[in-house]
């Protein structure tokens, strides 16, 4: 029965780390930031969890006491989903990224991790009958945890994460530590037993929850690359409801006009329109990223000769885009599950227009498509007098430029034609806004008949000024010149990416 209560201690720890990527995300993204404190905090918390272990085991070689571990583990599990929301959210705009994320780490998954990192150890002493073989038992015991963990790992990462909520997989793990408990010790039953009804019962709870919510329009859904909040709002300029999706930190993600799911709810995707301008008599449209499909949609009602092609990455991003968004089959629109760079490599007819639209957040940019790489499989699949269009979050000076102006430098290595579009407000260079840019073909000298494109372009930035090397597979330090930055939820809430 000890080993099985390692096998399943081992288990657990690898779920509760994979799943703590979701649980952060929403909050801080999914950045190699979050990743290496959610993994260094893990390693360290194992550590110090493994000397403790040790010592207590020494002192007292009991499996009471090491049952009594257990279940304490299985109740720092259940605690993270029950503290995770309030914690993230008080954290959250406390410092820059590295901090508040390391803090945040710690607060939820260290007390956990620090317990689990106990069994081991303490399951060794407690085996430790014949010093002649004291080696094997070791290595027995340690090699029975780690397959546990290999089972974890898979467990979590190609099953429960993609069909059980975040919270629910916490709940159901500290129900399966109670159970560990008891196969350590048989003692305490009445405790143990009460500990996996409270657990099943929080289950039950937030299942109800799930469905209380989800008739009121909120929708949280782990899918197999993200976590995906869908709800209700409302437009701040006309008042209409919308419904928003949301896969990351600062602001919308999607958004749709619950009285119109084809007119264009957010402001940088209106911007999209200026394919028009660069490139009137497109035919072929290369979307990078669907989120919530808007544009395609648009696009497919009010261009009857356009063929559109929509790179999604998450099929499940799809599927609520299919369920909330208003997203149907199409003679003139294929759909491709595959990542956008992948794709990219097969191109075979190339494209009038390709619009890019593939970070999650600001605080998870898939570094690989930002590169000078990617930048010439996107020429390679463009016709030399078609455009691109990138919709970004930056700022155009200060501090949080860095990014805007090192991955217009990365596509100025491939086009000589480039131009960007300040979204909210042009003349304030410090604003923290979506910019799009413009990339490949020179514009005509006439400007268009149409105002609103008139007003459109009267957004465009300056080129800035100075040298800023681009981005390569080599070295792409997406996340250090984003970790510059201050988390701007309260000041930025309403940005969309």
């Amino acid at each position: 029965m000890l080993h099985c209560c390692i096998f399943l201690c081992g288990a657990a720890l690898m779920i509760i780390e994979l799943t703590g990527s979701r649980i952060l995300a929403p909050f801080l993204g999914t950045s190699l930031v979050v990743w290496t404190s959610l993994i260094g905090v893990i390693l360290a918390s194992l550590s110090l969890g493994a000397w403790w272990g040790g010592m207590l085991a020494d002192r007292q070689p009991q499996p009471r006491l090491l049952g009594r571990i257990v279940l304490l583990s299985a109740w720092a599990t259940a605690a993270i989903g029950l503290s995770k929301t309030w914690i993230l959210e008080a954290l959250q705009s406390t410092g820059g990224l590295h901090a508040v994320t390391l803090a945040a780490t710690v607060v939820l998954f260290a007390p956990a991790a620090v317990l689990l990192g106990m069994v081991p150890p303490f399951a060794v002493r407690l085996c430790l009958h014949d010093r002649e073989h004291g080696g094997r038992i070791a290595g027995s015991l340690y090699a029975v945890s780690t397959v546990g963990s290999i089972v974890g790992t898979f467990l979590a990462g190609f099953v429960l994460i993609a069909w059980v909520g975040s919270t629910a997989i916490l709940f159901i793990t500290a129900v399966v530590l109670a159970l560990a408990a008891w196969m350590a010790d048989a003692g305490a039953k009445p405790l143990k037993a009460a500990s996996i009804a409270l657990f099943l019962l929080a289950l039950y709870f937030l299942h109800q929850q799930d469905l209380w919510l989800a008739q009121q329009g909120f929708f949280d859904r782990d899918t197999p690359y993200n976590r995906v909040l869908v709800y209700t709002g409302r437009d701040e300029g006309s008042g209409r409801l919308t419904r928003e999706m949301v896969t990351g930190p600062q602001g919308r993600q999607s958004a749709m006009y619950l009285d119109d799911p084809v007119e264009l709810a957010l402001p940088y995707t209106r911007f999209y329109r200026l394919f028009e301008y660069y490139r009137p008599e497109a035919r072929r449209m290369l979307v990078l990223g669907g989120g919530g499909y808007s544009f395609p949609k648009y696009a497919l009602a009010h261009y009857p000769n356009l063929q559109i092609d929509v790179v999604e990455l998450d099929p499940g991003i799809t599927g609520l885009a299919r369920s909330h968004f208003g997203l149907v089959d199409h003679p003139r629109l294929r759909l491709v599950e595959e990542d956008a760079r992948t794709f990219l490599r097969k191109v075979e007819q190339p494209y009038d227009v390709i619009l890019c639209d593939v970070f999650n957040s600001h605080y998870s940019i898939p570094f690989h498509l930002v590169t000078v790489e990617a930048v010439r499989l996107l020429r390679a699949a463009l016709r030399p007098d078609g455009v691109i269009l990138v919709n970004l979050l930056a700022s155009p000076e200060g501090a949080s430029s860095r990014f805007y102006k090192t991955l217009r430098a990365t596509f100025a290595t491939e086009f000589p034609a480039i131009h960007a579009y300040a979204i909210t407000d042009p003349a304030d260079p410090q604003l923290w806004q979506n910019i799009l840019l413009a990339v490949g073909r020179v514009p005509p000298d006439r400007l268009p008949d149409d105002p609103t494109l008139r007003a459109m372009l009267a957004h465009r930035l300056p080129e800035p000024g100075g040298t800023w090397p681009p981005f390569t597979d080599e070295y792409a330090p997406v996340d250090r010149l984003l970790g510059e930055l201050r988390l701007r939820t309260s000041a930025s809430g309403n940005r969309d990416s």
